[in-house]
This record gives structure tokens, sequence and C-alpha cells, in this order.
């Protein structure tokens, strides 16, 4: 999958979280490596089987699981989500994205092993804040 493969209302949505949760960690220690965890495995996206269908509406139910089903399988050799629960596939979902839209940060490859300051974390917005 690439960032693009999404519509724009849904890429748009995820960038900006990312950005928010950015602004949201910028006076933390964290460490590049670690960024990806900490913006998307340390709370859900969405909470509520209700609002993850209706989200999932968006974005294609079965497009994204299929992504799913396939990262997982790469990663994992197998599949762990429970695709039968669409607040968890929500979650894996903008899990994967998530790396993707990082991914497209030269600053945070950059600084990958290092601790993250406020210009990096700002540099970092900066450059999602142009996709």
């Amino acid at each position: 999958m690439k960032l693009y493969d999404l519509n724009n209302d849904v890429r748009s949505e995820l960038i900006n979280f990312t950005i928010d949760r950015l602004k949201d960690l910028s006076s933390s220690s964290v460490h590049g490596c670690d960024l990806h965890y900490e913006i998307f495995n340390t709370d859900y996206y969405i909470i509520g089987r209700y609002q993850a269908e209706k989200w999932l509406e968006q974005v294609g139910t079965f497009w994204a699981i299929g992504e799913i089903k396939e990262y997982e399988e790469d990663q994992f050799g197998e599949v762990t989500t429970d695709l039968g629960e669409a607040e968890r596939v929500v979650n894996m979902f903008v899990y994967i994205v998530g790396e993707l839209i990082l991914q497209e940060s030269e600053t945070l490859s950059n600084n990958w092993d290092n601790i993250l300051d406020e210009d990096q974390f700002n540099e970092i917005i900066e450059e999602l804040e142009n996709l």
C-alpha cells in the first residue's frame, strides 16, 4: 500500500492526527525509532464498533482488511488482528498507515537513533504538513 492509495479525506485526516500527536509529544523525550509506537500504539484511534464501522465505510472495509492481512503476513508470518472486529481493524489499519506517513519524514529518518528535540519535532511536522 502507498499513502496515496487512500482517498484524500482519509489521508488528510490521518496526517492531521499524526501532526496533532507530534505536537502533543514535542516536549517529551522520544527516540526517533519509538515515535511510531508513541503515536499509533499507545492509544486507540477509534473506540466503539459503530464509529469504527462508519469510518471503515470511508476507507473500504475489505480493502483495509486485505491491507492488514498482507502487512501482518509479511511482518509476522501470520494474521493476529481479529478481522471480525471493526474497532481492531480500524486501529491496525491506522497503525499501518502511520508507518507510511512517518516514512515521508527525512528528519525522522536522519534522527532515527536520537532523542528528538523540539526543533526536530517541528521539522517533522512541517514535512508532514507539505504532504
